[in-house]
């Protein structure tokens, strides 16, 4: 099954398109905070959310890039990634509810 993203795949095949949104998304966020406010002073609040937005945006589609890159793709690679990373540091497993 073709996965979103051009390729999908761990190993770094498919999460580039991830990472150019989040880039893009960054630069258009750091641009419009540099330019400032320009204009109507009641349009101030709907330019900030736009802002904010994009930096919300930028560290979603990061986080996307990031988990798909490491070949984590359901919440279970993500249980199982959590538990190699506390077997590694020596901490015992925890407890299963039932």
């Amino acid at each position: 099954m073709e996965e979103l993203g051009g390729g999908g795949g761990g190993g770094g095949r498919g999460y580039w398109w991830w990472a150019a949104a989040s880039t893009a998304q960054i630069v258009l966020g750091i641009r419009s905070y540099r330019r400032g406010h320009a204009g109507d002073s009641h349009l101030m609040p709907f330019n900030a959310f736009i802002v904010a937005s994009l930096f919300v945006g930028a560290t979603a589609s990061a986080a996307v890039a990031a988990l798909r890159s490491s070949g984590i793709y359901s919440v279970e690679d993500m249980k199982e990634a959590g538990a190699n990373v506390r077997t590694g540091l020596g901490v015992p497993p925890r407890a299963q509810d039932k």
